[in-house]
């Protein structure tokens, strides 16, 4: 198995158990960390990024343009949008619709699909694919998996902070490979001079290098 699907299956695997924790739940119907969210909303948005594979790969091979993984973050409407942005508000949307019948029941099914692809992501192809959200491209899987991992240990954080809970210690492999990530978005978005300066020289440090 390649290390984006191991370092995806790691961090999928705690977002059952996160989900579960009773200060989720005594938090639910209130605001998260993130605006307009609500702690319901953005765990069914961090369930999502678990629940969004098992249907993709069900799917038949994408017809649309393969992009590599920073030309994935080059065509996503949400970077960048509005609060009150369609892009923003259909998110806020999902989320709240997958969580909709609770705590419980939403780690349940994300439980169960980290079951699934546990055995799936052992042998599928590195093949397309894409989910409905998206514009008119791809992604390979391996790709996909990176920002769906990115995404989990992203806005788990996020959860737990609106929980006022510990994050979970998330497998040192997979922050990696997220950090990675971030850190050639930060590029993209500031410039290597930016980034350089904020990793080596506190005294010359741009006030953020946020990747998004």
């Amino acid at each position: 198995m390649t290390s984006p699907r191991h370092d995806f299956l790691a961090l999928a695997g705690s977002v059952p158990g996160l989900l579960r924790d009773p200060a989720v739940a005594a938090a639910w119907s209130g605001p998260s960390a993130l605006a307009e969210f609500t702690v319901a909303g953005l765990a069914g948005h961090l369930a999502y990024q678990v629940l969004s594979i098992p249907p993709a790969l069900a799917d038949p091979v994408p017809a649309e343009q393969v992009v590599p993984l920073l030309g994935h973050y080059e065509r996503v409407e949400w970077i960048g949008a509005e609060l009150d942005d369609e892009i923003s508000v259909r998110i806020r949307r999902g989320g709240e619709s997958a969580a909709a019948d609770g705590a419980k029941v939403l780690a349940d099914r994300v439980a169960a699909a980290v079951a699934d692809l546990t055995v799936t992501l052992a042998s599928v192809e590195n093949r397309p694919v894409r989910i409905p959200l998206w514009g008119p491209w791809s992604l390979l899987l391996d790709d996909f998996l990176t920002t769906r991992t990115m995404e989990i240990a992203v806005h788990g954080d996020d959860l737990a902070v609106s929980a006022g809970i510990p994050t979970p210690p998330w497998a040192p492999s997979a922050v990696e490979g997220v950090v990675d990530l971030l850190a050639r978005l930060a590029v993209r978005r500031h410039g290597p001079t930016a980034v350089l300066r904020a990793l080596s020289r506190a005294e010359r440090a741009p006030r953020t290098i946020a990747a998004f």
